[in-house]
């Protein structure tokens, strides 16, 4: 399997993670929920990571990393930021500064280093899977791992 930005990041911090791969149905929209339906993993421990805009006159970008069980508590997020508002970010923006596709956004590997924010949940579980940087693709990994490697904090964000 071909290395992503994701993969190299972890393999040049010395990370231990394992590459987890399925066969993504391009009909499917609920990328997260797929992959923990297909991988077989409990849904609470799968992890989407979403790009918000959190700037008020101009786009701010923030990364979210919440459980596919749940849904991001948007005001949650902008408080634990310091922020006014929060909105998920438009499409063509995320993949210009992350470098991924919606579906395959990594919080590893980016293109920019944003603001990260992983829902405190995470800390409930030994490892987590979040996306590799490819849809069909994700990595199972130590919160704490995930949190070091993109300087994030872990926060109540999720609802």
């Amino acid at each position: 399997m071909a290395a992503t930005p994701a993969t190299a990041a972890l393999d040049a911090a010395s990370v231990s993670y394992r590459l987890h791969s399925y066969s993504h149905d391009p009909a499917t929209t609920s990328y997260g929920a797929e992959a923990a339906a297909a991988l077989g993993i409990d849904p609470d421990r799968m992890f989407k990571t979403l790009v918000i805009d959190v700037g008020s006159t101009r786009p701010e970008l923030a990364v979210a990393v919440v459980p596919v069980s749940g849904q991001l508590g948007l005001k949650q997020f902008a408080a634990a930021l310091g922020a006014k508002r929060a909105v998920l970010a438009e499409a063509g923006l995320v993949t210009r500064t992350t470098g991924y596709v919606l579906g395959g956004v990594s919080p590893l590997g980016q293109k920019v280093a944003l603001p990260t924010l992983i829902d405190e949940t995470a800390e409930l579980w030994d490892t987590i899977f979040v996306s590799a940087g490819r849809r069909g693709m994700d990595v199972e990994l130590a919160p704490g791992d995930l949190a070091r490697l993109v300087q994030a904090r872990f926060a109540d964000i999720a609802r």
